[in-house]
């Protein structure tokens, strides 16, 4: 079962650090609240973990059906490995 990880939509909570980890089944539905305290959560995405006997080369990325994403500049980011997704991404508001 995968662990998921989980935050308060706030940012931060006293009572549970800010984050949470949950471990559940794919096919459970995402929590709406922290177990600890009743807040509004959402379910962050995390990056996988890979390596050891893993390789990382762009081609054992794109074999896997996974796709990677290099920082190209400021808020833009580009497609290196795979086919999923767009070729760039933009973030915070760049375009």
């Amino acid at each position: 079962m995968p662990l998921y990880e989980y935050a308060p939509k706030s940012g931060h909570c006293k009572q549970c650090k800010g984050v949470f980890e949950v471990m559940q089944r794919l096919a459970d539905a995402k929590l709406t609240r922290c177990p600890s305290c009743g807040k509004p959560c959402e379910r962050r995405i995390s990056a996988p973990a890979l390596g050891g006997k893993y390789s990382l080369t762009p081609s054992a990325i794109a074999s896997s059906g996974m796709t990677q994403y290099k920082k190209a500049g400021d808020g833009v980011y580009e497609r290196t490995a795979g086919k999923g997704g767009p070729k760039q991404l933009f973030r915070g508001g760049k375009k």
